[in-house]
Formats: structure tokens, sequence, C-alpha cells
């Protein structure tokens, strides 16, 4: 029996985990977040790992209100870089795996092609500092069995995400706006935990690896509204607008698609496109208000 925990276990990622964790009875989920478990806190983590007899910790938690990050630096920080390097500490010291999810707002958004993990990381905001932050503690602490995996524009039928606030849009208004210069592609956090839980027992790595993730192909954000809307029927004008029509407290990478080639040949990974996966979740009317 491989016992999981699961810290973020209520949030999109961790949500999802929970609803596939039936399928897998070798596995014994302890999912928590930060009111069950303080991963800030070494002592009340490591007194759990070794409870709970944890093999494996899954690190979906994360600050990720990125704008309020900028006037919440330290909370940012305390939860995206000191947890993880805690949580990469007592990974070490029980030799157990570790699997920590990034971002691509590590990156800067310059590129004109797909991100490869060895790109050197450039964050615009605190969000994405302190989540590169968090990666370097992992890596210079270096557990073995630990990778890292960055994804982009996570979505699900739980939490608050995108999809959910263009569907709430569309109950009050028949026009909106979207920006149309940001670059990426959605990652449909049900794809990531199968995923996760497809290469957790194929980790075998002596220092940390960095892979990246998202569904396959790229759009805007006002390419992935439209999207919505056409696959919901929904008669919603979508007007294109700049970034800078929109400004915002925390800058976004313009261009932060990412290239998941690692991961497909190193863990025979077979990903959908963004496209086809959110077609289906919208079809089965899976997002609850």
């Amino acid at each position: 029996m491989n016992n999981i925990l699961v810290a973020g276990g209520k949030g999109q990622l961790g949500s999802e985990l929970r609803d596939l964790a039936p399928n897998h009875p070798n596995y014994n989920f302890f999912f928590t977040d930060r009111s069950q478990l303080d991963i800030t806190n070494h002592v009340v983590v490591d007194a759990f790992v070794s409870e709970n007899k944890i093999d494996t910790i899954i690190n979906c938690t994360a600050y990720t209100a990125v704008d309020k990050a900028e006037t919440e630096p330290e909370l940012a920080d305390a939860i995206n870089h000191l947890a993880v390097a805690n949580i990469a500490q007592i990974a070490k010291d029980k030799n157990i795996k570790l699997i920590h999810i990034s971002t691509d707002y590590v990156f800067d958004g310059t590129n004109h092609k797909p991100y490869v993990e060895t790109d050197v990381p450039n964050p615009q905001s605190v969000y994405g500092q302190t989540k590169l932050d968090g990666e370097l503690a992992l890596q210079k602490i270096n557990p073995i069995n630990s990778i890292i995996i960055r994804t982009s524009w996570v979505y699900s039928k739980y939490g608050n995400n995108f999809v959910k606030t263009m569907l709430r849009l569309a109950e009050t208004k028949d026009e909106i706006s979207v920006v149309e210069d940001q670059i990426g592609c959605p990652t449909n956090a049900a794809d990531l935990a199968k995923s996760i839980l497809s290469v957790l027992p194929q980790i075998n790595n002596k220092s940390v690896e960095i892979f990246h993730y998202s569904n396959e192909g790229q759009c805007s954000w006002h390419d992935f509204a439209v999207a919505i809307y056409e696959i919901k029927g929904m008669s919603i004008k979508v007007n294109a607008i700049e970034s800078s029509q929109y400004p915002t407290p925390a800058k976004r990478p313009t261009y932060s698609l990412l290239n998941k080639m690692k991961i497909k040949d190193h863990y025979s990974l077979e990903i959908p496109p963004w496209r086809d996966t959110l077609k289906k979740v919208l079809k089965l009317n899976l997002f609850k208000k």
C-alpha cells in the first residue's frame, strides 16, 4: 500500500485526485488543506508524515491569487516558497517521493516558441517569483525521486477558474471583452491528475527533475472564451482586446506555451488536445456555480 499525502487536497487538482482515488485501491490517500495541515510548520508536517507512514507527497498547495500576491508577498512566499522547502526537507529526510506543482508564470513570456524545461526563468510577478523560489529551494535540498511539474491555465469543475468565470458572466451579459495577446494553453485539472497518477509509479531519479504539462495545442484567452461559448451554444459576443486595455496589478507573460515532449517521452504519456477535453467536460455539464 502506497500512502499518499495530497497537500492542497481541496483545490482544483487535489479535488480531481480525490475523484480518482477509488480507482486506485493500492493507494491510500490523505487529502489535507492548510486548515488541517500547516505545511509551513516543519514539526507538524514531519509528525503527520511519520504517523501516517507517508510514502509520497503530492504538493498541490499554492497561493494562486496572482494580483493579490502583489500586496501580500510575505504570505505568497510562505506558501509558494518556504512551505516547499519544508516539504522538500522532510521528503529528503524520510526518503519519500515528492511531486510538486509549479507554473508557467516562472517565465517572462518573451519566447516565440514553447518553453522547454531548461529555458531560463524570469518571473514578472510576485506570484511567479515565489513559485520559482519554491522550485529553487526544492532543487537545492534535492531529495531523490522528486519532480516538479509546471503547468498552465488550470481549470476544472472545482474551485474558481476561467471557465467558471466565463459561464457566470454569460448569465448576465451578452457581450464581454477578453485579452487576445496572451498565448498559452489551458490545462484540465482532471487530465493532469490522471497523468500524475500514471507518472507516480515510474518516478526513479537521483536529483530533482522538471517537467512541463498542459493540454495539447495553443490559444489566447480570447480563443478560450470563444470556444467555451461555442461549445455551450451561447450567443455571447466576445470582443478581443489587448492586455494594455485591461491593466492588472501583476504582469502576466504574453507567451507561456509549454513544451511537453520531455514528460510525454519520459513517462509515455498521451495528452489530449485542450479543445477536446473542454468539449467533453462542458457537454457533461460538470460545471456548477
